[in-house]
């Protein structure tokens, strides 16, 4: 019989999951892994919205500052690295706590990942080419059409993501998102998923709240630092792409800000339409009280 846990912290951006994660974690003596797609690399802190030094020092994390930007990190890797520090986690209790708002990356641990197979190099010669020709719209239009689930979760404003859809579609014959919904991986762990959310508008609130932060803290000097990276796959995203347009003189600095939130919201939506598909997440608003999560959790282990 499986004695051990896993509780998966998860919900759109900026909703108060690290608060609730770090909560728990001293509460039940435990270590957080997170599931963050950004959070791994170590030069990206204030776009990412990483945990500050305070919080990482409260709770030991796993999977923050451990990649470069320069690496290349797929989710494969990503499943060996999370399962691996579950795993160490697990030999010294029997809880350990997942957090993150990439649902993929949530999903990949709970309920595992078909094996992607590999790609055509001149399928995405082409799609590339593609792109440079006929532009963003003409490849959002042409996932939209081969692979619907797809088009409706990942981020339609990266090019790249969606190239790697179509050319994993077209290659194998198969939508992308068929080899991302295995559900029935084993795992050595019982899975109990805690879910935060609230109004749009309180969401979109908080998003507008954490942008403005972002920008004080200094968000346009680290951007300044990582330029020279730009063009690479962990940068090409949200809170990055905004102020690069500005520093190269694509838009004003107000434009750019209001792209961050612009876009953060329409990725939160994204967000919440993969959550609401799940339907193993127990949901709290964000004005819980800690009682009621742990006595939720408490249920779940005991039944």
């Amino acid at each position: 019989m499986m004695n051990k846990y896993l509780i998966s912290i998860l919900g759109p951006t900026a909703i108060g999951k690290t608060k609730l994660a770090i909560e728990l974690a001293e509460k039940y003596g435990t270590e957080i892994i997170s599931a963050d797609s950004r959070q791994f690399y170590k030069e990206l802190n204030i776009g990412s919205a990483k945990p500050s030094n305070v919080d990482l020092n409260r709770v030991k994390h796993h999977l923050i500052n451990n990649k470069s930007v320069k690496d290349s990190y797929s989710i494969g890797d990503f499943e060996k690295d999370a399962l691996n520090s579950i795993s160490k986690i697990h030999k010294k209790t029997d809880l350990a706590v997942l957090v993150g708002g990439s649902g993929l990356y949530l999903d990949v641990i709970n309920y595992g990942l078909d094996q992607i197979p590999k790609s055509d190099e001149k399928v995405r010669d082409f799609l590339n080419n593609e792109f440079k020709i006929r532009g963003l719209k003409h490849m959002q239009n042409e996932l939209k059409e081969k692979d619907l689930i797809s088009y409706k979760n990942i981020d339609l404003n990266n090019h790249r993501r969606i190239i790697r859809a179509l050319e994993v579609t077209i290659s194998s014959g198969k939508p992308y998102s068929s080899y991302l919904k295995k559900e029935y991986t084993v795992r050595n762990f019982k899975k109990i998923q805690i879910g935060l959310r609230d109004e749009r508008e309180m969401i979109y609130e908080r998003i507008n709240t954490r942008v403005d932060n972002m920008i004080n803290e200094g968000l346009i000097k680290e951007a300044i630092d990582l330029i020279s990276y730009k063009n690479l796959n962990s940068l090409n995203t949200i809170g990055y792409k905004e102020i690069f347009n500005f520093l190269d003189g694509k838009s004003n600095l107000d434009q750019a800000i209001n792209d961050i939130k612009k876009n953060t919201r329409r990725f939160a939506k994204r967000q919440m339409t993969w959550f609401n598909s799940n339907k193993d997440i127990t949901w709290f608003k964000t004005n819980y009280k800690i009682e009621d999560v742990v006595k939720c959790i408490d249920n779940l282990i005991t039944d």
